[in-house]
């Protein structure tokens, strides 16, 4: 991608939908993918990181008035830096708290949903973390009442919303203070802790302190903290991305590229329950799970949105399995026909071949439903070629004796044997044909088949032949007529063994 795309956005009736060429993207996508999103009050920067884990200087709008540029959530996929065969993936979310949109509901959707999609999720902030900083992002406490694990009548404890959650760094932009701690430097780390630290009490006060601190902690487990400078003079803030870097403070420039190797070396890849890795298609399934659940009125299910993905993944891997089976078949139905025992070998090739395409995609198909499917589908499938395969012999062996016949056709038109010794010229030019046709057509499916039904239509001219062969007796026709039945049985027998 040259560029972001709009992944979400919101209709004029304020309800969130997913673009379809976003998703068109993201089907494309076939790597496991690393996915970090930035989530934060409007106006902070949040931009500007992303764009710089994207590698360029501009691409998500920064924007330089008080206007928020970011309006639902933006992606931008670029291959992983040091990942090899991973897709990094950038969701670069609206602005939290934007006074033009006065909907606080809709603010906890978009976080939710960045919390829904990411392995880690980047919270940007100006100045420090103090009290007024940790209490704007009430987002987190709501976020059990937007997010169930289970269904919604099924209680669950909180800290198994781990499991699921992704990692967390807090960017704290414009940070001037000094991170002593009683009297000691601190780091970053140390210092994000001494903001999430709780007060001891059971006063209104103190819970109310407590709530978003015991949320960010039993949420996110796995922190980390970054605190960076101011980047340039006061009056360049706005103009960052246009600005050349000798214009960007060092230690503003050290802390982000500190930033961006953490992330590049830290963040895992995207994983669903039991470890099944995310790709690009599998997440643009699970966007548009999410949204279409809450688009609805719903709340997302974590277990709910992994059920209807197995269902959209296996149907798609049952699919992807006929077609390896099926183009297979179809380039070989282009040689019909064949030998019973090379068409099957063909066949169990292919077989392996879709299984394996089949695997390589289903998810969490336990019980073996779509896998027997696909089994029973080839099956069926299977038979159709055999027929196929034996209307081309049949086709292609008719074709043989028709062409081998054609001289006797000629002579019994002329009356060639319509006289005293034509049966016995007769009988050997039809000995003839049919050692040609045995010799030529050994190797077909219905040989036998297409002889016998030959020869039942040459009896009854065999019978005038005979019957109009004055030089043998009426006990000698009666000989000759049941000798040629019996050879014809033998023939057609002998066909059938050899078949």
């Amino acid at each position: 991608m040259d560029e972001p795309v709009c992944l979400i956005d919101t209709t004029s009736d304020g309800r969130l939908c997913v673009q379809e060429s976003a998703l068109q993207i993201l089907q494309k996508i076939e790597q496991p993918v690393v996915v970090v999103a930035v989530v934060g009050l409007y106006r902070t920067g949040k931009s500007y990181l992303m764009n710089r884990l994207a590698g360029k200087q501009t691409g998500f709008a920064l924007g330089s008035t008080i206007e928020s540029k970011t309006k639902g959530i933006w992606m931008w996929c670029v291959p992983h830096p040091t990942k090899k065969e991973t897709t990094l993936v950038l969701l670069d979310t609206e602005g939290l708290g934007d006074v033009d949109k006065g909907d606080s509901k809709h603010d906890t959707k978009i976080f939710s949903l960045a919390v829904l999609l990411s392995s880690t999720i980047v919270l940007n902030s100006r100045g420090t973390i103090d009290n007024r900083a940790i209490e704007e992002m009430q987002y987190v406490t709501e976020l059990t009442e937007y997010i169930k694990i289970k269904s919604p009548d099924e209680v669950v404890d909180d800290s198994e919303f781990v499991k699921f959650f992704p990692s967390f760094i807090w960017a704290v932009r414009d940070f001037t203070l000094q991170r002593n701690i009683n009297g000691k430097d601190a780091t970053d780390d140390e210092y994000l802790e001494f903001a999430l630290k709780l007060k001891l009490g059971n006063s209104v006060q103190v819970m109310n302190y407590n709530l978003p601190r015991e949320c960010i902690r039993k949420y996110f487990p796995s922190r980390k903290c970054f605190t960076f400078p101011f980047p340039t003079n006061p009056d360049n803030v706005s103009y960052l991305e246009t600005l050349d870097p000798a214009e960007i403070s060092k230690p503003f420039l050290e802390v982000t590229d500190y930033f961006s190797r953490f992330i590049f070396g830290h963040s895992q890849v995207k994983n669903l329950k039991d470890g099944h890795k995310v790709t690009g298609r599998v997440l643009g399934n699970l966007a548009k799970t999410y949204v279409d659940t809450i688009s609805s009125g719903a709340v997302p299910c974590l277990e709910n949105a992994v059920i209807a993905l197995s269902t959209i993944e296996n149907e798609a891997a049952l699919q992807e399995g006929l077609e390896v089976y099926q183009s297979g078949m179809e380039k070989l139905k282009k040689s019909f026909p064949l030998e019973l025992n090379e068409i099957t070998s063909e066949h169990q090739c292919f077989n392996l071949m879709a299984t394996q395409t089949f695997m390589k995609r289903s998810f969490r198909d336990t019980d073996g439903k779509y896998l027997t499917s696909l089994e029973e589908s080839i099956r069926h499938q299977f038979d159709r070629y055999l027929s196929n395969n034996e209307k081309a012999s049949e086709d292609k062996c008719e074709s043989l004796l028709s062409v081998l016949s054609e001289p006797m056709t000629e002579r019994i038109n002329k009356g060639f044997y319509a006289r005293a010794g034509g049966y016995d010229l007769f009988c050997r030019d039809l000995e003839d044909i049919v050692n040609q046709y045995n010799l030529l057509a050994y190797k077909e499916v219905k040989i036998a088949e297409v002889l016998e039904k030959f020869l039942q239509h040459t009896a009854t001219l065999t019978t005038a032949i005979l019957q109009a062969d004055d030089k043998l007796t009426e006990n000698e026709r009666r000989i000759c007529g049941k000798r040629f039945l019996f050879s014809t049985h033998i023939v057609c027998l002998k066909n059938n063994i050899l078949t």
